[in-house]
């Protein structure tokens, strides 16, 4: 595909519409958030296009993505880092229109991360493990209420509603599993995934599904991608603490569980966790950097298409 580096295109999603900005001809339109409006789009778009920039709107980009991600350089973008660039350009008015050139402009402007095109197993996946993390929220609400509780009834509504959930849970379970052992690859990644100790197979396959760049890229920018970068703040001679923002927060929501199991059953993490609370770093903080690790060795392991090995423990004296 040749692409043209200096034009660029933004896209505000809408449930039913994307209004659409290129830049810098100035060129605009509105196509219908379907099926039809992906085919118009990507024919008005032509093949030569540096990126076509677009938020992360939830349900309503992923159609267009699945549809487009073969065909176009796609760029999804964090909204809150959008609004901070329309901030930048002095830009205060929101509307589609505005959103669309905005976008337009921010890719041009930035070097942005192409979305690969993702298999139909990840999506699947994607989407059970979302529901899977619902009903683990119902659980816990139903867990907390249930404790509470005191006339009989409630009571008894509490525990089918929570034996239900239960099964609904074991049901996804079963289902990611299934998913895949179906697909070699996905399998493979797995396979390598899970001898790592505290990675579960709910979380190597949500790591598959929401991280797909996992093996692919180096280990800074998927620490990046996860949010577990740590921001420098210096300014002449002082300095702050560092800390860790943006990136996918469900991808570090579900690093962070398997962190916790980690520093209890991965000697190598025991080792380091304890070594980091030994020289004085806060728990949250140790954790972090175990989590940090734990992403970073499953890229490298993903790369080099290879199983766990524990570290050997160095001789003393």
């Amino acid at each position: 595909m040749t692409q043209d580096t200096s034009k660029t295109v933004g896209v505000d999603i809408s449930k039913a519409h994307l209004d659409v900005h290129e830049w810098p001809s100035g060129r605009s339109k509105r196509f219908p958030n379907n099926a039809a409006g992906f085919r118009a789009l990507a024919a008005w778009i032509g093949p030569e296009v540096k990126c076509v920039v677009y938020e992360s709107t939830g349900p309503w980009h992923r159609a267009m993505e699945e549809a487009l991600a073969a065909r176009l350089p796609l760029a999804r973008v964090n909204a809150m880092r959008a609004r901070r660039f329309a901030q930048a350009l002095g830009q205060e008015a929101k509307t589609d229109a505005v959103d669309a050139r905005m976008l337009a402009q921010m890719g041009a402007a930035l070097k942005l991360r192409l979305v690969g095109a993702s298999s139909a197993t990840q999506r699947q996946l994607e989407e059970l493990i979302s529901a899977r993390n619902a009903l683990v929220k119902d659980r816990t609400r139903a867990r907390n209420r249930s404790h509470q509780a005191r006339h009989p009834l409630v009571k008894r509504h509490l525990q089918q509603q929570l034996a239900q959930i239960e099964r609904q849970v074991r049901s996804m379970d079963r289902e990611i599993r299934k998913l895949l052992d179906a697909d070699p690859a996905l399998a493979r990644k797995a396979e390598v995934l899970t001898s790592i100790p505290g990675m579960g197979s709910v979380t190597v396959a949500g790591l598959l599904s929401l991280l797909p760049e996992l093996g692919a890229i180096d280990s800074k920018a998927v620490a990046s991608l996860a949010g577990l970068a740590p921001v420098a703040r210096e300014s002449g001679t002082w300095k702050g603490h560092r800390f860790i923002r943006g990136g996918r927060h469900r991808v570090r929501r579900m690093l962070y569980m398997a962190a916790l199991s980690a520093i209890r059953h991965n000697p190598d993490y025991v080792r380091k966790y304890r070594q980091l609370r030994e020289r004085g770093k806060a728990p949250k903080v140790a954790l972090t950097a175990i989590m940090r690790k734990m992403v970073v060795l499953a890229n490298v392991l993903l790369e080099q298409d290879r199983i766990w090995t524990p570290k050997p423990v160095a001789a003393v004296g």
